[in-house]
């Protein structure tokens, strides 16, 4: 629910078409609407300019329908993380337009191609950083921005940065993931004068501690600009990416 929806509710019964019980239903669930088994927020896309997502991980695949569903009914912008296959399924059998990533494993829905801004690079140390630097994508991608993708070019062949060099410096925010020794962030930080945020990844072998090692390098960086997300975390990224990118752009 975006804050057009609201001025057409408004207009719609300021101009009788809709009667004074259907407006006393939607007030009634404009903080949330409680589902029983989850209370679904309704106004996250006017406190935070998108709406609310649904981590779908652990729950069951009937439940996070439910929401999702719930959810589409006021907003046609849904996006959907840790979905896995049958849940897309049921979702495309009640929404057509419903897309899947399955390496992102991200559903989303979006009724209007929002208008991209800016420019957000993602950049990924190896190929087995590629599922989380798509779920990034897939978010930064229906929030409206522009996003373009750099993979495999880590610091085991660092020309390979070197030779897209003058590409990653059009970015007004770049998105670096890297599991292993997760030393890409750093490397790109000391080249750019743009935020970077850093995204370790649970990619190595047993030292590497499921993406502990990694995050701890990032935290460590010596190159000044470099922030950091939780481990696997390409939503958080994609997120924080779009919200800088986005500052003092027209929406």
């Amino acid at each position: 629910m975006d804050l057009d929806y609201l001025k057409k509710i408004l207009l719609d019964f300021k101009e009788n078409k809709i009667n004074l019980e259907e407006i006393l239903k939607i007030i009634q669930e404009l903080p949330y609407e409680d589902l029983g088994f989850a209370k679904v927020d309704h106004l996250r896309e006017i406190r935070k300019g998108f709406p609310e997502v649904v981590f779908c991980e652990r729950k069951k695949d009937e439940d996070a329908l439910k929401i999702i569903l719930k959810l589409y009914e006021k907003s046609k912008k849904i996006l959907a993380t840790r979905a896995n296959e049958n849940l897309f399924k049921l979702v495309k059998d009640k929404i057509e337009n419903a897309e899947f990533n399955p390496f992102a494993k991200t559903i989303s829905i979006c009724e209007e191609k929002p208008k991209e801004v800016g420019k957000i690079i993602i950049l990924t140390a190896g190929t087995s950083d590629i599922p989380v630097a798509e779920e990034a994508y897939e978010t930064a991608k229906i929030m409206g921005n522009s996003v373009e993708k750099i993979y495999d070019v880590g610091v085991a062949g660092i020309h390979r940065l070197f030779d897209n060099l003058q590409k990653i410096r059009e970015a007004k925010v770049l998105i670096v993931v890297a599991g292993m020794d997760g030393v890409l962030p750093s490397v790109v930080g000391g080249l750019v004068n743009v935020p970077v945020i850093a995204v370790p990844t649970s990619v190595g072998y047993g030292a590497n501690f499921g993406g502990v090692s990694a995050l701890l390098t990032m935290l460590n960086s010596c190159s000044p600009g470099v922030a950091v997300v939780n481990i696997d975390n390409g939503f958080g990224a994609g997120f924080v990416a779009s919200l800088i990118n986005k500052i003092g752009e027209s929406e």
